[in-house]
């Protein structure tokens, strides 16, 4: 495939040539580098159609630094959108605020400049320039599908569904509003119309594109498809009125929970808010026969990065008194090799659409679709996007998002992050063997003398851990700044609201 590709380009590219030859010849006036620009806009067109989005990406940088008036927007716009595509999330921002500081009053530059903040993880800001795309033109449909993926965020799905439908009135053909309103109705459970959304999506892609994103998609149309009339977390009527409360123990720093799968005996399962699955393992699978329906792209910590797993179905998880039906289910296999420990169950009540109370003194974990409204010492807004996440500062004046992560046990921040606040320096690195579910990261280390805040809750010269999240960020579409694990969380009672969009903590005296 790769072969064929650079044929394609050396059999297309002289073409483009000739056609720039002809240009200067007819117009002997026109600029020779506006020429060139206008070849790798032509090229960079050429390769996105294609699929080819990081080639396309660079022959948009070079036309971006050849181009001559009108030019330079299409260059700039271009850089953008592929940059977007191939996770180069801190190239979009930057191209975006240059743009919109040259189109202060332009809707579509507003919009973009949303689009770089979202993926760059700063998703209030993110959501105040969509509004404002939205007061310059109502009519925009990028600015109605930034909304709408704002609304899912905080879990307010019917309103998200419906500025994803306004956004797909308005642009039929974009395949990113498609795979939002997949993403939508995947959330509400509707996994029929979930999966024709995703078709749109997919047939919407270039023949060539094997991105991981796409990849992703399309086993998640047969997955969902598998579900056939089953109801998926289907459970008795008026169990999603209940709140259930349970017992764990702590284990490593990992809260322990039994469950029962398929109605066989107990088992420990971690609680994992870090991932957005109900995970088991190829031995487990094995012994409950729990057949895989295909394989999926999973990401996380670790020198394996994208990671090929297996999804499936469970007839029923009982987790306390609450038994769901038809539930997703990871499975871990192939296992990773050469681990100091072996792979785990975990669980995660926000996969399975509820919201949850830790309450670590009392060593209790309540969940429900409807928690009670508690007194706190600090309440964060609360984005849900696959995974729960909160704001923080770092010295002051670097905010970023972090994932709240109960499966972890560390606070930490990613290489990126480390980058923009000029600490990642070798003199501050010492170094760490850290491994996560993709393996060894061999590139970890522990940074000292960081300022970190979450609203009133401050660290001062605090020693965070550094680590490689460049593969789930790619995976999610917007860059991760870090987690917050147990050794933060454990100093609390902890309350992950989705109904409110807000983390309480109040501390645990």
């Amino acid at each position: 495939m790769t072969h064929v590709q650079r044929g394609a380009r050396i059999l297309v590219v002289p073409a483009l040539i000739a056609a720039a030859s002809f240009i200067i010849h007819a117009e002997a006036t026109a600029p020779q580098s506006s020429v060139g620009a206008e070849v790798q806009l032509q090229l960079a067109q050429m390769l996105h159609d294609e699929g080819g989005y990081a080639g396309a990406l660079e022959a948009y940088r070079l036309a971006l630094q050849q181009a001559d008036g009108t030019q330079v927007r299409r260059a700039r716009v271009g850089v953008i959108q592929m940059a977007l595509r191939t996770a180069e999330f801190e190239l979009a921002r930057r191209e975006a605020a240059v743009l919109l500081a040259a189109e202060p009053s332009s809707a579509e530059a507003r919009a973009l400049a949303a689009d770089a903040l979202w993926a760059s993880g700063h998703f209030e800001q993110a959501e105040a320039k969509y509004h404002e795309a939205l007061d310059a033109d109502p009519e925009l449909a990028r600015a109605h599908h930034g909304i709408a993926k704002s609304l899912a965020a905080q879990s307010r799905l019917d309103a998200a569904l419906a500025e994803a439908r306004e956004a797909l009135r308005l642009a039929p053909r974009d395949m990113e509003i498609h795979h939002t309103v997949g993403m939508i109705y995947e959330r509400m459970h509707r996994f029929e119309e979930a999966a024709a959304a995703y078709t749109n999506y997919t047939n919407l892609l270039p023949n060539k594109d094997r991105s991981a994103k796409a990849d992703w998609s399309r086993a998640e149309i047969r997955f969902l498809r598998s579900f056939g009339e089953r109801v998926p977390f289907d459970m008795e009527p008026g169990a999603d009125q209940v709140n259930y409360t349970i017992g764990f123990r702590l284990v490593n720093d990992k809260m322990v929970v039994r469950a029962k799968v398929n109605d066989a005996a107990a088992q420990d399962f971690i609680v994992d808010t870090g991932s957005e699955n109900t995970v088991i393992t190829r031995f487990t699978a094995q012994r409950l026969n729990v057949q895989p329906v295909t394989y999926t792209l999973s990401a996380g910590v670790g020198e394996v990065g994208l990671r090929g797993l297996q999804l499936a179905r469970i007839d029923s998880l009982e987790i306390g008194e609450l038994k769901l039906r038809n539930v997703p289910v990871l499975i871990k296999n192939p296992p990773l090799r050469d681990m100091p420990t072996q792979e785990t169950e975990s669980l995660s009540p926000l996969a399975l659409g509820f919201s949850m109370t830790i309450d670590y003194a009392r060593r209790q974990l309540t969940f429900g679709r409807h928690l009670a409204p508690e007194p706190s010492d600090a309440e964060l807004p609360l984005r849900l996007c696959r995974l729960a996440m909160v704001n923080g500062m770092l010295d002051g004046v670097h905010d970023t998002n972090f994932v709240v992560d109960t499966g972890g046990e560390v606070i930490s921040i990613s290489q990126a992050t480390a980058s923009a606040i000029g600490k990642s320096t070798p003199e501050n690195r010492i170094a760490l063997k850290v491994y996560g579910t993709s393996g060894w990261d061999r590139d970890a280390f522990l940074l000292p003398g960081v300022n970190l805040a979450f609203s009133a809750i401050r660290y001062n010269n605090f020693p965070v851990v550094v680590l490689n999240l460049a593969a789930p960020s790619a995976l999610l579409g917007f860059q991760l700044g870090g987690t917050v694990g147990h050794k933060f969380l454990s100093r609390y009672r902890v309350g992950i609201d989705l109904e409110r969009s807000t983390l309480r903590l109040r501390a645990v005296s």
